[in-house]
């Protein structure tokens, strides 16, 4: 395989892989493929789909990105495990030459006692047969030592030596709990290009995780060092505390080109949408004062800070908000507009609907225009976005009433139909959401423990459309849901109804046809 450019650092993103595995994060293959598509507009050089042998929808979702995603390497994840990495290569087939397995094993003396329970010859057998058992089925095959920085240099390089020599294509190492810091980190990567033979013909990448808030900085120190390839996420999501930040550390030697002398092929100016994308989908907020795509990241409120701007905008801003995609909202759509302009728009935002998924769009979109005298962009991702729902709408919303106030106790009135029957009840709360999420209970015959709400306002304007995430335990089961409405206590309700959607359809419950029937369903005496 040829190498990259001396200068030239290799963008791999797992946002699909390990930001998917941050809780509270996880996305249907319809929400992947979009947060695929906008990765191959971003040019990223690798996605890692997935984690094939994780689940069925694991390794849909790698065989669909690998199936429909053009540009990109795609990655499938496997531990050195045959099983793994049979299901690994079934899942990357459909990408041809551009299909790459990515196998794992654990190196460092804690992993090898605790985990493993394996002594390091072991470790050195292993891993060398599971990168050639994978170079059976593709000829790029990626070796990483799981927890690299607390693993012994001289052990790790005589691991990375022995994948070398089976025809690994790619070295990576993980700073798998985040425990290292920048200078450790980057003498290790220097250590591994003086002792490690062959280290010159393949790429080393890292993966560095944020336990300690280093992750940026150590992956540049590693790119400092030798590396020529960064693990990274959209808005740095990942497990525990994430994952090194695409969007900061792309910017970081974009902007420090003076100090770093190396380039990437991201187009930036697509780094903007596709914070904003991954955000809605998996329903992450991204922080108000988060580096280069916060709501704050290109705002001066310091009236010192304002007076540097209007004569010179360097005094105090080191990059346009223009260089990552950040250019203003405007209106582009209104009620009047028709099919054919609405199609247009959805597809420079990216969006791909079938005749069917579009005309239910565009409803939403006349519904919406009703409400709002301004349409944003962003309102529209927010309509595509409920389209992408996996599962089977086993209830919808008809109809719901709140009545609220200092003085009056909050009652909620709800009515849903599950196929062509209809459901009403009402029940107070403690506080207008509340009233509908236990009337939406009664309903189902349900008690769902809400363990996370969150609400974000998607535009600007009071008219703005909001986003509530909910996650939401059923006893043996914790789902995932978020819907957005004009109202945010319909987007609550939306919200909380999704989950249940979702929870009864993984325990096997589809609709079926049944006779039209319209009643309201008796509620128990007590909740």
């Amino acid at each position: 395989m040829k190498k990259n450019p001396k200068n030239r650092v290799v963008i791999f993103d797992t946002t699909l892989r390990d930001g998917e595995q941050c809780p509270g994060a996880s996305m249907g293959l319809r929400e992947k493929l979009e947060v695929a598509r906008q990765l191959a507009r971003l040019k990223v050089d690798i996605i890692e789909a997935g984690f094939p042998i994780a689940s069925p929808g694991d390794f849909e979702a790698v065989r669909a990105v690998a199936e429909e995603v053009r540009g990109p390497i795609i990655a499938g994840l496997a531990r050195c495990l045959e099983k793994d990495i049979v299901r690994a290569a079934e899942s990357v087939e459909p990408a041809g030459e551009r299909g790459r397995i990515h196998v794992f094993l654990a190196t460092s003396a804690i992993h090898r006692q605790y985990k493993l329970r394996k002594a390091k010859e072991e470790i050195v057998k292993q891993a060398a047969a599971g990168v050639r058992m994978a170079k059976h089925y593709v000829d790029d095959v990626q070796f990483s030592p799981e927890d690299a920085s607390r693993t012994e240099p001289e052990f790790l390089a005589e691991v990375c030596r022995a994948a070398i020599a089976e025809g690994a294509t790619t070295i990576n190492i993980p700073d798998t709990v985040g425990y290292a810091v920048p200078d450790e980190f980057g003498a290790l990567i220097g250590y591994l290009q003086e002792h490690v033979e062959g280290i010159d013909d393949v790429t080393v990448h890292v993966h560095c995780h944020n336990d300690l808030g280093l992750a940026v900085a150590n992956s540049l120190a590693a790119v400092k060092n030798g590396a020529r390839g960064i693990e990274c996420t959209i808005n740095g999501l990942g497990e525990r505390a994430g994952n090194c930040s695409l969007e900061e550390v792309v910017m970081a030697m974009r902007t420090r080109r003076d100090f770093y002398a190396l380039s990437t092929g991201i187009k930036t100016r697509e780094i903007f949408r596709a914070s904003r994308l991954v955000s809605q989908l998996t329903g992450m907020v991204v922080q108000r004062n988060k580096a280069i795509v916060g709501a704050n990241a290109f705002a001066h409120e310091s009236g010192i800070h304002q007076d540097g701007m209007l004569k010179e905008r360097t005094t105090y801003e080191i990059m346009q908000p223009e260089d990552v995609g950040i250019s203003g909202t405007e209106l582009v759509l209104g009620k009047h507009s028709g099919h054919h302009a609405f199609s247009n728009h959805l597809h420079k935002l990216g969006f791909r609907l079938n005749p069917e998924e579009l005309s239910k769009a565009y409803d939403s979109f006349i519904a919406l225009a009703d409400k709002k005298k301004t349409i944003y962009d962003d309102d529209l991702v927010a309509l595509i976005q409920q389209q992408m729902t996996e599962a089977p709408p086993i209830y919808t919303l008809q109809y719901l009433h709140v009545s609220t106030g200092s003085e009056t106790v909050p009652t909620a009135t709800v009515r849903l139909q599950r196929n062509e029957e209809v459901f009403q009840d009402a029940a107070c709360g403690d506080g207008p959401v509340d009233a509908a999420l236990k009337t939406i209970d009664r309903i189902c015959s349900m008690r769902g423990r809400l363990l996370d709400f969150t609400l974000q306002a998607i535009t600007k304007g009071q008219d703005a459309m909001g986003e509530v995430s909910v996650r939401v335990d059923f006893g043996d089961h914790v789902v995932n849901g978020k819907a957005s409405s004009t109202d945010i206590v319909e987007a609550a309700a939306k919200a909380y109804l999704n989950c249940i959607n979702r929870h009864l359809a993984d325990q096997g419950m589809t609709p079926s046809p049944q006779k039209t029937r319209t009643r309201k369903k008796k509620a128990p005496a007590k909740k």
